[in-house]
């Protein structure tokens, strides 16, 4: 059968077609600049890439775009072939611990919680209902970024804060690449030959956002992310973990608003804001091999903070198993790896260089002697949401 996988963003809608249960990807794309006269739909088929510039004032447009160009290219004879949809939809709240299909209720209690990802859920919302639209004949089902650490204790969600805050406001940690981390610890298992349920694994999501993952026989017991996706280690222009009172500290030295500040810590912190060179790791690696001394400090800083809450989720879950790499700089850095697994000599974790040179696939990158498993793990966000999809729809 065949599922499309949807990510829609504010001005963007990516989107996999894939036949299940196989789990191969038969076509892939995205739609940018929604909104614009120069909107770019690209679509890749049998390993070429069609692209095309036009305007697309809207989702609607960009989705039946899309499922003419499906057509068009003879990817499916008619919008039947396609059995159902599968949304990433950032934010859950406490409403949803597990992927949902979607009605009228599931639609509200996303907008119900809109506010806690103003910038994501309305454009994820947007995506759904010019899908049901479209496809009126096919479910559709939400993936939250959210659900999987609902999981958590209390005491590993709540914060010191007053008590009122979260039961007015619903203030608390929530943790976001949850459909990531659970791919991920699902694939070390496998590929260690274990059940699910027998194995400690942190998994490490280092991307452009970041964020780290303690999962215990399966279930996420904690991460670093927060109430939004701000909090935990350094990103690539994301602040991480800071003292909250800087923010009123620099409001009074810069002059600056609250929301001014913020977004600093959003976009103008993290590897941009140490290195001032880029939010990018490859161009601070470079400028770090070049005598950069701060690329090279805005790479360490990341690297400390990552170390350290390996360290916390080892004490947490009582040892590991595993520690798995994936997203962008997990994947295709082996520098950052090695000086990520340098630090961690306390756990008895040890590198084999030559497997670290790996990237972007699946292999084990621990030596023989390290007594805990060190993996490289390509995440794929999109089968999951297809196999959630599929389990829900059938």
């Amino acid at each position: 059968m065949k599922i499309m996988a949807v990510n829609a963003g504010s001005s963007s809608l990516k989107f996999q077609l894939l036949k299940m249960p196989e789990e191969t990807v038969i076509t892939s794309g995205v739609v940018e600049r929604i909104g614009l006269p120069s909107a770019v739909f690209t679509i890749k088929v049998n390993g070429e890439k069609y692209s095309d510039t036009m305007d697309i004032p809207d989702h609607r447009v960009a989705v039946n775009l899309l499922l003419d160009k499906l057509v068009d290219l003879s990817i499916v004879k008619s919008y039947d072939e396609i059995k159902a949809v599968g949304h990433r939809v950032v934010h859950g709240g406490e409403a949803f611990s597990d992927s949902v299909v979607i009605n009228h209720e599931v639609i509200q209690a996303i907008e119900d919680v809109s506010d806690l990802a103003p910038l994501h859920n309305p454009a994820n919302l947007t995506g759904i209902k010019a899908f049901q639209e479209a496809l009126p004949q096919a479910p559709q089902v939400a993936v939250f970024d959210t659900a999987f650490h609902q999981t958590m204790k209390e005491d590993a969600y709540m914060y010191s804060t007053p008590y009122e805050w979260y039961e007015k406001y619903r203030v608390r940690k929530y943790g976001f690449h949850g459909t990531s981390h659970k791919y991920v610890s699902q694939r070390v298992a496998e590929m260690l030959g274990k059940d699910i349920k027998d194995v400690k694994t942190i998994v490490l999501h280092i991307g452009n956002g970041a964020s780290i993952c303690a999962v215990d026989g399966g279930v996420s017991v904690d991460t670093s992310m927060g109430f939004t996706p701000l909090a935990g280690i350094p990103m690539g222009t994301r602040s991480g973990d800071i003292d909250p009172a800087i923010i009123e500290f620099i409001t009074t030295k810069e002059n600056k608003t609250v929301q001014q500040v913020m977004n600093d810590l959003n976009k103008g912190s993290g590897y941009l804001g140490i290195s001032r060179v880029s939010s990018d790791s490859r161009d601070l690696w470079d400028a770090a091999y070049k005598g950069d001394r701060r690329s090279l400090l805005a790479i360490e800083k990341q690297v400390k903070m990552i170390a350290d809450y390996i360290g916390a989720y080892y004490l947490t879950m009582g040892g590991v198993d595993a520690i798995a790499f994936t997203a962008g700089v997990g994947e295709n850095a082996p520098n950052t790896r090695e000086l990520i697994v340098n630090r961690l000599g306390a756990l008895g974790a040890e590198l084999d260089l030559e497997a670290n040179k790996a990237r972007g696939v699946e292999t084990v990158i621990s030596s023989e002697n390290s007594k805990v498993h060190l993996l490289l793990v390509p995440t794929n966000e999109e089968v999951m949401i297809a196999r959630d999809t599929v389990r829900l729809t059938q």
